[in-house]
């Protein structure tokens, strides 16, 4: 499955800590864990012995992971390192839990399940000194990663789904804009919509531009610049990364990593306005059948302001991806 071969989210760095946590990922389960080194380790969450989970044991003092069964410790990249009930017993090299690759990056620790070609989903602003990141979510959606990508890329549901915030409905035309396809997706450029309230400073409305970019199957990036004189922070702008881990097929865990021109107010306020905006999408994009995301173009109506999603769907298909699509 292609969909194996992609590194993927599946926890906050800060919450894989002392203990190991159990995560959903591709409809399997996966336990994560730090080692004696602080190296953060991902395992099937299945113990090798007799089945049980892995993520109900402990990490010991010595940095093993141990089965919560009968004791059987696991060093970093699998392999057993002791069996209680045989002191005196030296585990041969199959016996071994399921490891696959794991890496902290934007805040998140990401897990790949088998070895493949793709990087992690980049996040230009993550090295811009002049933008604070911060993470926000998870959010837990009934929806499959492709469909909430698609909305992410979406400027027409501005004036509908967030009135008042992204759009006006008495404001909805989309000007057109340039698609063009990149190696890990999309980009589009000139992408303009009036927004009465484009951020958390805005003191007046404001046209606004956006870019987007596709940048994996399951991750895509936004930056906006409003029209100078809009905010109550000179030279404010923003990227916002979406980065999406499909547990199932058509559920699916989501975090948005910020990067603003703002240092100064608190985490909690920051979040709060990406909150409000994704729980505006969040009850609709439930709401859509089927779950899955057609790649079929035929299966759903187009026009030209949904240039950016029928070129996503085209990549998909391009891809082979089939998790989440149907």
């Amino acid at each position: 499955m292609v969909e194996s071969s992609l590194w993927h989210p599946v926890a906050l760095v800060g919450d894989v800590a002392q203990a190991p946590v159990a995560v959903r990922l591709l409809e399997q389960p996966v336990v994560v864990w730090r080692d004696a080194a602080g190296a953060v380790q991902a395992f099937a969450d299945q113990c090798p012995h007799r089945g049980a989970r892995l993520s109900l044991g402990r990490v010991t003092p010595q940095g093993q992971l141990e089965c919560p069964y009968h004791g059987w410790q696991f060093a970093a990249g699998g392999r057993c390192t002791h069996v209680p009930a045989l002191p005196a017993f030296v585990p041969p090299p199959g016996h071994c839990a399921r490891a696959f690759e794991a890496r902290e990056a934007h805040g998140l620790v990401w897990v790949r399940m088998e070895q493949g070609s793709a990087a992690l989903p980049a996040f230009v602003a993550e090295g811009d000194a002049r933008l604070r990141k911060l993470n926000c979510g998870p959010y837990d959606v009934a929806a499959s990663a492709p469909r909430i990508i698609e909305n992410f890329l979406d400027m027409s549901h501005f004036g509908f789904v967030h009135e008042g915030w992204l759009g006006s409905r008495d404001v909805p035309a989309i000007d057109d804009y340039r698609v063009e396809a990149t190696p890990t997706g999309l980009l589009a450029t000139g992408c303009k919509a009036w927004q009465p309230q484009s951020n958390l400073h805005s003191t007046a409305p404001a046209q606004v531009e956006y870019t987007y970019e596709v940048t994996a199957p399951y991750a895509a990036v936004l930056t906006k610049v409003p029209e100078a004189g809009t905010t109550a922070v000179d030279g404010w702008r923003e990227s916002i990364a979406l980065f999406i881990c499909p547990i199932t097929p058509v559920r699916s865990r989501v975090w948005f990593r910020l990067a603003v021109a703002d240092f100064d107010s608190p985490d909690e306020k920051l979040q709060a306005f990406q909150h409000t905006i994704f729980t505006q999408d969040q009850p609709v994009l439930e709401s859509q059948t089927p779950q899955c995301l057609p790649l079929d173009l035929r299966a759903e109506l187009h026009t030209a302001a949904d240039k950016a999603s029928s070129a996503y769907r085209r990549f998909l298909r391009q891809s082979g991806i089939t998790f989440g699509v149907c």
